[in-house]
């Protein structure tokens, strides 16, 4: 028989809260989580003389109660329930305090790489992060501080670094080094920061991390990893907001809508994207502003709304031709013509549109090649031969779809392999064709040197 839960009966009694009534608090909060739970007094009676641990959420939940009650943070561990469970609901939130966010994310990237993590993408999730860095935009003045010129070695070394895993991002997928990235910011990022700073230096600090949980959150998103890319995104716009950095967090959310788009949740996805939109204005960052503005077009067309769409899109390009990216942040570089017209052409793909598609499909093309970016590369190609298939040119689509599998083959994007699938379940009908089963063998023996 377990030992009872002493920690928790004296957190309970400390906290001044009936058994019945921490019960329905908890289940009160499950709700807002999207988690139906029904927990009563007999509940709480076997976590306490029993030592039962609940599984999921719950212990996370329990230490929000408590922590309303007390006045101050209580961790799982502090109730004799830590796991990986309360890392992944923790993940999901977005705390009032940017030291939970930095805590958080070390703990994430500590049960990733010990391969302790997995968790879903949670739906429910998506509204209160981009809510309360609206809220908080809003309700911030930030002071003109004029050009950061901190001095300090270490900030810029962090943003060195930002840049050079990036590139790997761009050119490699993001399956290629986000291992390194996530041992990097847990060794070396979020140590620096618990330090103590002047105001404008922790700024800059939080801002770099900002940038860095980012990355991680994308190179996850691009490598299919979603309920971790989830949790790193919504940290990383916590710690925007700590920053002082409206764009950065639009930024964020801008990545928060792509991959709900991805996924299938085309409404929170335009949502995600107006936030963003109403968070900023055009001139605060071109590159930012486009990006939020396409994204909301993808999702649009996603929903079948035409005249949305093109009024987004149409709005992207005019906002995407003041780009002058000299003096946009790094983590805006790759919003340039290879990206932005890459995903206009998406955008022309789910409206049916496959003069556009090409439009916009060769102009990113074109940069791919001299950027030699496959994985960019990859998905415009494939949206080229989306638009082959809408002409109901079959041996044209099925060719293209060989040159789709031949860059996929050279980068490590979850993406990428999406678009040959995708392509492969778009050509079933069309087995019998020469140029189709060409494909199949290419796309089928690369899929099966992957897995």
């Amino acid at each position: 028989m377990s030992e009872p839960n002493f920690e928790l009966r004296e957190l309970i009694t400390e906290a001044g809260i009936s058994w019945a009534g921490l019960a329905k608090r908890i289940n009160d909060l499950g709700a807002d989580e999207g988690e139906a739970l029904r927990y009563d007094y007999t509940a709480v009676n076997r976590w306490v003389t029993k030592g039962q641990k609940p599984r999921g959420i719950t212990p996370t939940i329990i230490c929000r109660v408590l922590s309303e009650r007390l006045g101050r943070r209580i961790r799982p561990a502090d109730i004799g329930m830590e796991g990986v469970e309360s890392v992944a609901s923790r993940g999901l939130q977005y705390p009032h305090d940017p030291d939970a966010s930095l805590e958080t994310i070390q703990d994430l990237g500590t049960a990733y790489t010990n391969g302790q993590f997995s968790a879903p993408f949670i739906l429910a999730a998506l509204a209160a992060p981009s809510r309360d860095w609206l809220l908080a935009t809003f309700e911030e003045v930030s002071s003109d501080r004029g050009p950061r010129a901190i001095g300090m070695n270490q900030v810029a070394g962090i943003r060195n670094m930002f840049s050079l895993f990036q590139e790997m991002d761009v050119m490699r997928g993001g399956g290629h080094a986000r291992t390194a990235l996530i041992s990097y910011m847990n060794s070396t990022v979020i140590p620096l920061i618990r330090r103590e700073h002047e105001p404008d230096v922790q700024k800059a600090l939080y801002d770099a991390a900002a940038e860095q949980a980012y990355l991680i959150g994308w190179m996850a998103y691009d490598d299919g990893e979603h309920g971790l890319a989830q949790r790193y995104l919504i940290q990383s716009l916590r710690l925007s907001q700590a920053a002082e950095n409206p764009v950065l967090g639009a930024h964020v959310l801008a990545g928060m809508a792509d991959q709900a788009n991805l996924l299938g949740h085309k409404y929170e996805a335009v949502a995600l994207a107006r936030a963003g939109l109403h968070g900023i204005a055009p001139e605060n960052s071109p590159a930012c502003y486009a990006d939020l503005s396409v994204l909301e077009a993808r999702a649009l067309a996603s929903l079948g709304d035409a005249t949305a769409a093109n009024k987004s899109i149409v709005r992207a390009e005019r906002i995407f031709d003041s780009v002058d990216h000299d003096a946009e942040p790094e983590w805006a570089r790759f919003i340039d013509r290879a990206y932005f017209f890459g995903e206009a052409a998406q955008v022309f793909r789910d409206l049916g549109q496959p003069n556009e598609i090409e439009r916009f499909a060769g102009l990113s093309i074109e940069e791919c090649r001299e950027q030699r970016r496959a994985r960019r590369g990859s998905l415009s190609q494939a949206a080229v031969a989306a638009a082959f298939l809408q002409r109901n040119e079959v041996e044209a689509a099925a060719d293209r779809g060989k040159v789709v599998v031949q860059l996929t083959s050279t980068v490590n994007s979850s993406r990428s392999l999406e678009a040959v699938t995708d392509l492969q379940r778009k050509l079933r009908p069309y087995a019998d064709v020469p140029q189709v089963q060409e494909f199949n063998r290419d796309a089928s023996l690369m899929l099966g040197l992957v897995a």
